[in-house]
């Protein structure tokens, strides 16, 4: 699937943002501790995903109430639904200069998804942090992508291309909104409307 930028600068994919929250110190740290032990762009890429998906319990398969929306959050407790996983890694990966966005696919909910733009690329490609028992599947690629699920369109899934520099307001609406995990679960958008004058 191709995916789309919205406009030519990546400035806005390298920035921190309420979520995707770079610039705390906790982020920071985590990034440092990464880059020492896996000096290199690319095994850095690698090593802060597998991080997130491995280090970050998803709270849907482990049954923690918490809910966590901030990067920050997600990586300090160490729990988060796929949405705080993509925020937490698209936060070490800024952490680093690598530009990163988020994305999503529609199966019963929204699912978050992170797309990055490797050096020396000129696509952005996806990578699924979910982890846990449903998303084992998902491997880091710096040439193709390797997601947790496959859509079925004839089932009304869908791959949504528009990448996102800050996440989408639906989702983070109902992240912030959220008294628990069970409380989310009736919160997550079904679906994703692009043309939400909030998105940017």
């Amino acid at each position: 699937m191709r995916l789309v930028q919205r406009g030519p600068d990546l400035s806005a994919c390298l920035a921190a943002d309420e979520a995707v929250d770079h610039d705390h110190p906790r982020v920071r740290e985590a990034a440092d501790r990464l880059a020492v032990r896996h000096p290199g762009i690319l095994a850095y890429a690698e090593a802060a995903f597998t991080f997130v998906r491995d280090a970050i319990g998803h709270s849907m398969d482990t049954g923690d109430p918490r809910v966590t929306w901030r990067a920050s959050d997600a990586i300090g407790q160490r729990t988060g639904i796929c949405h705080a996983k993509a925020h937490a890694l698209a936060a070490l990966l800024r952490a680093r200069a690598l530009p990163a966005a988020l994305c999503y696919q529609t199966f019963p909910t929204v699912h978050g998804l992170v797309a990055v733009r490797l050096p020396g690329g000129r696509e952005w490609i996806r990578q699924d942090p979910r982890g846990g028992a449903a998303g084992s599947a998902a491997r880091f690629s710096a040439d193709r992508e390797r997601p947790a699920f496959t859509v079925r369109p004839e089932a009304g899934e869908a791959d949504h291309p528009l990448l996102y520099a800050a996440p989408h307001p639906a989702v983070l609406r109902a992240l912030r909104s959220a008294r628990d995990r069970a409380h989310l679960e009736t919160l997550l958008p079904r679906g994703l409307d692009a043309d939400d004058p909030a998105v940017r």
